[in-house]
């Protein structure tokens, strides 16, 4: 292809996206394949292609991006990434959940919601690689190979832009928050009163936080994210143990009742309203599936061993850590202060009945860890944004995007939710409403259909239409959520404090 053709064909997008990764079949040109220690004695001779030694290797283009950049992940690395990117504060909701379901109820959606989003996590591992050798390494370059471009850019471009940029915006808000309820927390006398020490206002805490996410930001690529992600997953499994055990072992408080909320409700359609918002807590509370691919994409693959199996492993291994913090905070949470919990969960039950027994150091390191969590968890889900801006970049260019010019994609983008932050400090009370827009597709349906399209199971044989009906259900959930969401801002109002965090 001479330099010409080769310029236009790159600036296409869907031409990207067809080449975007490597073809695992044996290329004719022998410069496209790596050959540990047996290099070729004259060109165009070719090694076996069965050889475990013969490896992948990646379309040039994805060599320019963050995501694809570096190829020396594994399970390791991406038990970090999941734990990091997967366990969140939202977690800390579930006794409220709870509160309004009961304990059987509670503990059934809760069952079917993890396996349900367990299941769909294998089956995009398992789309990752195409049997023509085509790997995906992002969840919107599959979605528009299994839908086509424009269905696929048009069902999945909103959803994972904003898991990662929504997600960005929520950690600054809970960061930032939460650094100021900590200075509160580290200046308060004994007697109550406040030390002399000048506190930051909302806005300034925000900054504070946004500052030290970009800075940690300009790490390279995912792969040189490992550390921070391990960082992350210590930090987020500390502070859900914490926020249970103490929780327990603090006791608690007089007068707790396990009657559900839905006794005090007389009219019907509230009570539905009640139980589909509860739903919402629970399917809302596992999260990360926009990263998955991009996770994987991180791995190296040859034409005997595929990123698949040590994906597999990093997942097992990071969904039983994940079950062990999930369930118990659901289960001790709502044990400990049952439909007394407040409508922000665990992360202000606790300080809340807990203030006067627990000391300063407990809280202050259960705030620290979530800021820790908050600050790790900001990378992970920056990076598809990273890649997208690169990618046109790119795409326009044709050339790799320059190191100063990156460093301004970070910045700007670094600039861009702190604003938003500040402009929408409100955004997790409708974090149900986009939720359910964007999150419950993309996690409970999406993969669902994406299989069907592209591994083409027997039609109406059993795999064909458990897949169908499941992601029908995950798009009527989607639905019915996102109705639900409306139905509660509309009945109790939305508390939109503009630029006043």
């Amino acid at each position: 292809m001479g330099q010409v053709n080769e310029a236009d064909y790159m600036r296409s997008e869907v031409a990207l996206l067809q080449f975007s990764d490597a073809d695992f079949k044996p290329p004719l040109s022998p410069t496209v394949i790596h050959i540990h220690d047996h290099p070729t004695t004259s060109f165009g001779s070719e090694s076996d292609p069965s050889s475990p030694s013969v490896q992948q290797n990646q379309h040039p283009k994805d060599e320019w991006l963050p995501i694809t950049e570096s190829r020396n992940g594994n399970a390791r690395f991406a038990t970090y990434h999941i734990l990091n990117s997967n366990i969140g504060f939202q977690a800390l909701m579930l006794p409220v959940a709870f509160a309004t379901l009961g304990w059987a109820w509670g503990s059934v959606c809760l069952s079917i919601a993890f396996i349900w989003q367990l299941y769909t996590i294998f089956l995009l591992i398992e789309l990752h690689e195409s049997p023509s050798g085509k790997r995906h390494s992002r969840y919107l370059f599959l979605a528009m190979s299994a839908f086509g471009a424009r269905l696929g850019k048009i069902a999945a471009l909103f959803p994972v832009m904003y898991l990662s940029g929504g997600s960005c915006v929520m950690f600054i808000i809970t960061g930032g928050g939460t650094m100021k309820q900590l200075f509160k927390i580290l200046c308060e006398n004994d007697d109550g009163t406040m030390c002399s020490a000048h506190s930051l206002s909302g806005v300034e805490w925000f900054l504070v936080f946004t500052c030290l996410a970009i800075l940690i930001a300009q790490l390279p690529n995912l792969n040189s994210m490992a550390a921070i992600s391990l960082v992350g997953a210590v930090a987020s499994i500390s502070y859900c143990t914490l926020f249970w055990s103490l929780s327990v072992k603090k006791g608690r408080p007089m007068g707790v009742s396990y009657n559900t909320t839905l006794v005090s409700q007389e009219v019907t359609v509230v009570k539905i309203s009640d139980i589909l918002n509860a739903i919402g807590i629970i399917v809302l509370a596992f999260r990360g599936h926009n990263l998955v691919l991009e996770i994987q994409g991180t791995m190296p693959s040859n034409l005997k061993e595929t990123s698949k199996e040590p994906m597999r492993r990093g997942v097992t291994i990071a969904y039983i850590l994940i079950a062990a913090c999930v369930i118990p905070i659901a289960i001790a949470g709502f044990w400990a202060y049952g439909n007394q919990i407040p409508d922000k969960g665990l992360l202000t039950a606790f300080p809340q009945f807990h203030k006067e027994q627990a000391t300063k150091f407990s809280i202050g390191a259960l705030y620290v860890w979530v800021i820790l969590h908050c600050l790790t968890s900001f990378q992970v889900y920056a990076m598809p944004v990273f890649d997208n801006l690169e990618l046109r970049y790119t795409v326009i260019k044709n050339q790799k995007c320059p190191r100063w010019l990156r460093t301004c994609f970070r910045l700007f983008f670094g600039g861009f939710t702190f604003f938003i932050a500040v402009t929408f400090p409100f955004l997790p009370s409708l974090s149900a409403l986009i939720g359910g827009m964007t999150l419950v597709p993309l996690t409970y349906a999406y993969p669902c259909f994406m299989w069907l399209s592209l591994k083409k199971p027997r039609k109406n044989g059993a795999i064909w239409l458990f897949n169908l009906v499941l992601g029908c259900l995950g798009m009527l959930l989607s639905v019915l959520l996102v109705v639900a969401a409306i139905r509660t801002l509309a009945d109790k109002g939305l508390h939109a404090n503009f630029f006043k965090p």
